[in-house]
């Protein structure tokens, strides 16, 4: 790779920068993120970036507050040490579900967080499976958007499972849904339920086929797992065979794991956007994302199309 070529990592997901420069051949590159006694984050990059292509790889997962200042933080001092670009590798995005005002009185906080990432001297982004699509007009700068769907899709045909049903979780989803159903020359199904309250749901109806089928739950996110593991149960009561479930994003807080444990659900794929720590169960199974995100780090850098990893 060319030697302009720089990778950065905060604290959230090392793990996967690391993963990202062995595939790029290219070293992590230097930097202390710590923390003054009072709590402030303390950055320092401690090697030379003038005129070079970096890209920060930092998604803003929990903690998401510390990992976005460190975020816009290090940004900041990339753009001050004159980096001739600085694009932001974000592979889960924070915030990402307050994308409306869905109530009276409450912030679009998906637009907020976009604005001060392009304040603090960002040149372009590159994001997975945003939670809606119009995510990336909140930026003034361009968006790359990937998809971690080729991963899940090579990891569900090794298991060579029978009559496959790919349920969305709701009405938002079915777009995601139906490509992935496609390539899997599956069926689709529709959940039907309101959310009264974040993070709770009831399901109402099942709109389609999934009686004695193989029904593969997909979805951009899994957080508590309450939802998710009311559409497995609303799923094997309508005759489902068997139950996956595949999500981009495993937040998988409070009662996530316990949650999953009990459900009718055989396994959750998720990608590694979100380091576990320390969090697990037999029914997870965790697939990187490295190589995927890695080669859209090639392209940009290389000014090829990122578009082609999905034809």
């Amino acid at each position: 790779m060319n030697e302009r070529l720089k990778v950065f990592s905060g604290n959230a997901n090392k793990e996967l920068a690391e993963e990202i420069c062995d595939y790029l051949h290219v070293p992590l590159g230097a930097a202390v993120v710590g923390r003054f006694s009072d709590g402030e984050i303390r950055l320092q990059i401690m090697q030379n970036v003038r005129g070079d292509d970096v890209f920060l790889v930092q998604p803003t997962c929990p903690p998401v507050n510390d990992h976005l200042m460190e975020l816009l933080i290090m940004v900041d001092a990339l753009a001050r040490a004159s980096a001739r670009r600085i694009t932001v590798v974000i592979p889960y995005y924070g915030y990402g579900r307050q994308d409306r005002k869905s109530e009276p009185r409450v912030p679009i906080s998906a637009k907020l967080v976009a604005n001060l990432i392009t304040s603090a001297g960002a040149d372009r982004v590159l994001a997975m499976d945003l939670h809606v699509g119009q995510i990336q007009g909140f930026f003034d700068i361009p968006v790359d958007h990937l998809y971690a769907m080729p991963v899940f899709l090579d990891h569900i045909r090794d298991k060579n499972l029978e009559d496959i049903v790919v349920v969305s979780p709701d009405a938002g989803g079915v777009e995601r849904a139906r490509a992935f159903a496609k390539r899997l020359d599956a069926d689709l199904a529709i959940i039907d339920k309101r959310r009264p309250r974040a993070n709770i749901a009831d399901v109402m109806n099942v709109i389609g086929d999934v009686k004695g089928k193989t029904a593969i739950l997909l979805d951009d996110m899994v957080d508590t797992a309450g939802t998710l593991c009311k559409d497995a149960e609303a799923l094997k009561s309508f005759g489902a065979k068997r139950i996956f479930a595949a999500t981009s994003h495993g937040v998988l807080s409070g009662p996530a794991m316990d949650r999953l444990n009990k459900s009718p659900i055989e396994e959750l794929m998720i990608s590694n956007s979100i380091p576990l720590m320390g969090k697990s169960s037999p029914k997870v199974t965790v697939l990187s994302v490295a190589p995927l995100l890695a080669e859209a780090i090639k392209r940009i850098h290389e000014d090829q199309s990122v578009s082609q990893l999905f034809v």
